[in-house]
This record gives C-alpha cells, structure tokens and sequence, in this order.
C-alpha cells in the first residue's frame, strides 16, 4: 500500500513537470511563428491562460478567447484587483492603458484593461516536495528538476505514448537555446522596427521632395506670369507711346497742312482782290454807265470767285500767285477775314460736290449715292476716292485732272466692263497704290495701270485669263485678289515677281502645273479656297522649292490625301473642308522651320489615318493642331511629343478613351505650353479618365469636356 501512494505522488509530480515544459516550448515557437514585435504580448497572454474563464486577446483578429483549464491538474489560486478607469482607458501607477492592453508589473502577476477596469492575477506558486528546482524562464513558479517519464497527453485527444526512435522536439530545447530563440526574435524585431521606420524616412523625405518640387513649380509659374504681365505692361505702354507719337505726328502733319491751306487761301483773295480792283479801274476809264458797271461786276465776281475752283492755287484768267516760300503775314485787321473766308471755302467745297457724296479730311466717300458717272472733282489734297455700289459703267479719259494725288481708289460694285475703261483712264495718278474694281463686269485686267500700284483686287468679276502686258509693269504690287465668279482653271502666267500675296478663291482650278510659281519668287501668300485641285494634280516641283512660301489654304477643294511636296519654308496650312482619310508619313519632314499651324477640320481621318510617323518633322515646333469634326477614335500618336503645342482641338470625332500619357508626356520634364484643349462632343467616360491625363495643361478650366454623345 505504501508503495502504491509513493507511485501515485510520483506520477502527479510527473505530471505537473511535463506540463511546464509543453507550455515553455508552445511559448517560444508561437514567437517565432507571429514575429518579434508581438512576443510580449504572448508570453503574457500565455501567462494568463492557467487561469479558468481568464480571456486571451487575439492581436490579429480583435476578438477575446477563453482557454479552460487542465482537469487533471492542481488550479493555481489568483486573487483579482479592480481599478476603475475612464472612457475605456485605464489609470494604473500613473501611466495610462488602452482598453485590452495587458501587461506583467511584476513577476507571477498579470494585468488587463477591460472597459475602463484594471484586472490583474496574482498567480500562487504550489508546495515543492522536490529537493532540485528551478524556475523555466518565461515562467513564474519553480518546478522540480527529475527525470520527466512518459505519459499519455490530457489535451482531449487520444492518449499517444512516446516513442523513443521519434523523441518529442519540445522537451529537447534546453533553457539557453530557449534564451538565444528569443534573443533572436528581439534582434528581429529590432531590424523590423528600424526597417518601419527607415520605410517612414523616406516616404517623408519623398513627400517633402513632392511638396518643395510642387513649390518651386508654383514659384516659376507665378515667376512666368509675372514676367507675362511685365512684357504684356511693357509692350502695351510701348504700343501707346507708339500710338501717342503718331498722333502727334499726325496733329503736326494737319497743322502744317491746315497752315498751308490757310497761306493759299489768303493769297487767293488777296489776289481776287487785286483782280477787282483793276477790273474797276479798266471799267471807270471806259466811261460806262454806272448801271452796266455795277452790273458787270457782279457778273464777274459771280463767275470767277463762287464759280471758280476752290482749291486751285492759280485760276483761269487771274495772274499767277507768289510762291509758297515767300507767304504774306496777315495784319490784325485780317485775320477776321481770314476766319470768314475759310468758311467761305469749305461751304463752296461741299456744294460743289454731287448729292449724296460726304467730304472728310483727305477722304470722299460717294458709296451707293446712285451715281452713273465719275464726279467732276477738283480737290487737288484729296487722297482716297470711294464710289462703291453705284451705277458707274466707264472710266473716262481726264477722270482724275482734278484729283492727282489720290492714293486709293474703291471701284467696287458697279457696272464698269473692260471696253469701257480708256487705256489712258489712270495715266495722271503718280501715287495711287490701292485699286479695288471687285463685283464688275470686267473680262480682262486693265491696261496702263500705274507702276505705283501695290494692291490690286478684281474680285467676282468675268475673268478669265491675265494678258501678258496686263501686269508687266507693275513692278511694285504686293497683293493681287482674283477670287468669286471669275473662271482661272490654273494659276495664271505674267504675275509680276514683286508680288507678296496671291488670292484665286473661288474659281475653277484644277491643277498647279510646275512653272506656276517660277516667277513669282517673293511670294508669301497663297490662297485657292474652294476650287477644283486634288493631290494627283500638284506637280512635285511646282513649289517644293520655293524659300519665302509660308502660307497656303487650300480648304475646300478635292484632297483626299494630306499633298506631298509641299513648300519647304511653309508654315501654315489650312486644309479645311476637303475629303481627307490619311495624313501619310513624313509628309511634313522635309520641311526647314518646321510646320507650326495646321487645321484639318471637317474632313474624313478615322484612326487608321494617322499614322506613328504622320507628324515627323513638326514635333518641336508645332503650335496649333486642328482635328475636330472628323472621325477619329483615339488621340494620335505624337502628340504627346509636340514641345511647342499651344492649342489642341479633337472636338465632335469618335474618341471613346483617352490613355493616361497619350496628350501629357510623364518622360517630359519641361514646361507645358499647351494653354486650350477642346474634347467635346465624343464618346468619353468622363469618370474613367485617368487623374494626371491633363497635368501638362496650364489651366484646367482651358480642357473644354462637356457635353459627350450618347454612347
């Protein structure tokens, strides 16, 4: 009997040992498997899981578990403290703990916050009948130091003996490997936390760079628009500075003009007076009678002063006048004079002109008064002539005697044919450099035009050829406008090489054949505007080599391709309005300064037209891009490229997305100059356009989106 109860106290002690030791090597590996930075945390809640119906926080989840306790083992009495605290937290010796915090203050004792109450469990350690002890580390409680024996595991499962060919790992880690496991997963810790907060340096470090990159962005900008401002400010006080000096000038030019006037007006009475007074001497030596003196007299000052013409320096039957350079001065007595006979003369200027006919300064202006003929005018300082919308069919020989200084004659509107325009019409005018005959009934250029002439417009007329002499002199002419109604079926032969600007719209032309420019090697402009010229019918060297051609509009006519050969100085190109499906590849790389204005508007590109390499040779130097009312279905490729693109417009197409870098290049560094971009009237989910697909846009209140089509 005694042998038995010695076996039975045996056994417990057994036991209770192989227990410890579960728990100690359970403990170390849950630090491995949940890292450094939690393994406080679960040695003290494997510390508080000896106790029945204690709960063990779960870190990962948030949720409270309850282990119950070995059956067969002896509990461990506790003794439980509450501390009341506020608000969830928990007051304890003057630090303040979260709600489910738990915490060890001192050895075999185990804290926890719950609800704003201090739960702490004193663990009392069990009577040792052993003579060798020890306390595990991790533990509390001293346990006996004997020979552990095999026994059946109490966990619940099935009893497993243990196998001497498989030892169990948890009872073969010795207390100092136990010491370097954990001193290894603090190490670990150590280098996740430095790792963490090496991680938080550089996300401050970049957000900072982020924050000075977006400043310093803000300051050039403000830099930029304040030296916009500065130049805007500097150009508009220079422009009216400009504009105050030319007033100026202009005053000046009316004062010496007016006092010339004057000077004039003052010798033509003094010489009218003088002509009175020897016609009353010639008539008192006649010995006439008084009445038909009186009467001749009158008779006379009739004729020749209200009748004669105004401004005329030297009149029909009166003896020359003294010359300019030597003018009398008026004494005080004439100058009232004066002032009345300057009235005198403006009021017989006006009712010599015909009815409807307004004078202004230097300018008559006879628009739409019903005249049938070329008025008689006498106004030697008259420089501009207008008689649009009359009847007028002729222009006489001797029209302009008495207007030689007229620098600006407006023909437009009226009925004047070629037969009716005599070859020496024009022979007297030395300045005159603005003819305008649009809307007549002219089939030819008129002849023996004046060499001065620099603008020359026969607009909708019956044209259809030019003459070779019709333009041989004029060697000065800059602008020459033939559109509307006239029937040029190519450009037209004999144009005279001083010529700048070429305008031909709305004829019949269908070709430019490759002599059609040779003459004409200073010209700037051409516009063909609604004619009849396909690409095929361009030929390849009729002004690919041109070197001043920056300008061409060839809107409206039957292109369906984007021309080859074009002028390599062109600058500007407007193919509006045609049937164009393809904008071929390095169509623009030959040119020397770079295409920077093309409008394609309402024409026929889909996606296909646009190809990778369509825009080579304008990338840096393309300013407005003009693709709205066609058919495209994405942005084309390069635009993203164009360095010097100010005004974008993809308006009414067919564009469905919009890739994040297809209009802003991320790669780009430089300042964007795109200030206008126009995307309405597409397919766009506005919602699924990418946050940074505009950044390069100066202004966002500049990207036009509203509305989109119904998909």
């Amino acid at each position: 009997m005694r042998l038995r109860v010695l076996l039975a106290l045996w056994f417990i002690l057994c036991l209770s040992l192989i227990l410890a030791q579960e728990q100690q090597v359970s403990l170390a590996r849950g630090k491995r498997r949940r890292g450094g930075h939690r393994r406080g945390k679960k040695v003290i809640s494997s510390q508080l899981a000896h106790q029945r119906g204690v709960p063990i926080l779960n870190g990962d989840a948030g949720t409270a578990i309850f282990l119950e306790s070995y059956k067969s083992v002896n509990e461990q009495e506790s003794n439980y403290n509450i501390i009341p605290g506020r608000r969830g937290q928990c007051q304890y010796m003057g630090i303040t703990m979260f709600d489910k915090a738990v915490w060890s203050p001192k050895a075999c004792v185990t804290c926890l916050c719950s609800e704003g109450s201090v739960v702490c469990d004193e663990v009392t350690c069990p009577t040792l009948r052993c003579q060798l002890a020890y306390t595990p580390i991790g533990e509390c409680c001293p346990v006996c130091e004997e020979h552990v024996l095999d026994v059946p595991d109490f966990s619940g499962d099935s009893p497993v003996a243990s196998d001497s060919s498989e030892p169990d790992l948890r009872l073969q880690r010795t207390p100092a490997e136990i010491e370097e496991i954990l001193r290894q997963e603090e190490e670990e810790h150590r280098e996740e936390e430095e790792r963490l907060r090496r991680k938080d340096e550089e996300k401050k470090r970049k957000k900072k760079k982020k924050k000075d990159r977006e400043a310093a962005e803000r300051k050039a900008q403000d830099e930029l628009r304040k030296a916009e401002e500065e130049r805007w400010l500097r150009e508009e006080a220079e422009a009216a500075e400009e504009r105050k000096r030319r007033q100026e000038e202009q005053r000046k030019h009316e004062e010496e003009r007016m006092r010339t006037l004057e000077t004039e007006q003052r010798l033509m009475l003094k010489a009218l007076e003088e002509a009175a007074e020897r016609a009353a001497e010639r008539a008192s030596e006649r010995q006439t009678d008084q009445e038909e003196e009186e009467d001749e007299e009158i008779e006379w000052l009739r004729g020749d002063v209200f009748q004669m013409p105004p401004l005329e320096p030297t009149a029909v039957g009166l003896p020359p006048l003294p010359p300019l350079s030597e003018p009398i001065e008026p004494t005080d007595e004439e100058e009232n004079d004066d002032t009345d006979s300057e009235e005198v003369v403006i009021q017989r200027v006006t009712q010599s002109l015909p009815k409807g006919c307004t004078i202004s300064d230097v300018t008559v202006n006879c628009d739409n008064a019903k005249l049938t003929s070329i008025p008689p005018l006498s106004i030697p300082e008259l420089k501009i002539l207008s008689l649009e919308g009359n009847d007028i069919t002729a222009i006489p020989s001797g029209a302009f005697n008495g207007i030689p200084n007229l620098e600006w004659i407006n023909f437009g509107k009226n009925k004047i044919t070629s037969q009716n325009i005599d070859p020496r019409a024009f022979k007297g005018l030395k300045v005159l450099s603005r003819l305008y005959m649009d809307g007549n009934l002219l089939e030819k250029i008129p002849t023996a035009l004046p060499p001065t002439l620099q603008e020359l417009k026969i607009n909708e007329n019956n044209l259809g050829q030019i003459n070779d002499n019709s333009l041989e002199e004029l060697h000065n002419l800059i602008t020459l406008e033939m559109e509307g109604r006239n029937y040029f079926r190519t450009i037209p032969q004999g144009l005279p090489p001083s010529l700048l600007e070429l305008y031909l719209e709305n004829n019949v032309i269908e070709e430019i054949s490759e002599g059609a420019f040779n003459q004409t090697y200073n010209l700037n402009v051409v516009v063909l505007r609604h004619n009849k010229i396909d690409e095929s019918r361009i030929a390849p060297l009729a002004w690919i080599n041109h070197k001043t051609l920056e300008s061409v509009d060839l809107s409206y006519n039957n292109l369906y391709l984007v021309p080859s050969f074009l002028p390599k100085s062109l600058v500007h190109l407007v193919l509006v309005g045609n049937k164009i499906e393809r904008i071929p590849a390095y169509v623009f790389a030959h040119m020397e300064q770079g295409l920077e204005y093309l409008y394609l508007s309402y024409n026929k590109l889909d996606g296909e037209g646009i190809e990778p390499e369509s825009f080579i040779g304008c990338l840096h130097s393309m300013t407005e891009l003009c693709l709205d009312n066609n058919q495209i279905s994405s942005v084309p490729v390069g635009i993203n490229e164009m360095t010097s693109l100010h005004f974008l417009r993809l308006n009414n197409n067919q564009i469905r997305n919009i890739d994040e870098d297809s209009i802003c290049d991320p790669i780009n560094e430089d300042d964007s100059q795109l200030v206008a971009l126009r995307l309405e009237n597409n397919y766009l989910d506005l919602r699924k356009i990418p946050p940074t697909t505009f950044s390069c846009v100066r202004s966002y209140s500049s990207v036009v989106l509203k509305p989109q089509k119904i998909k």
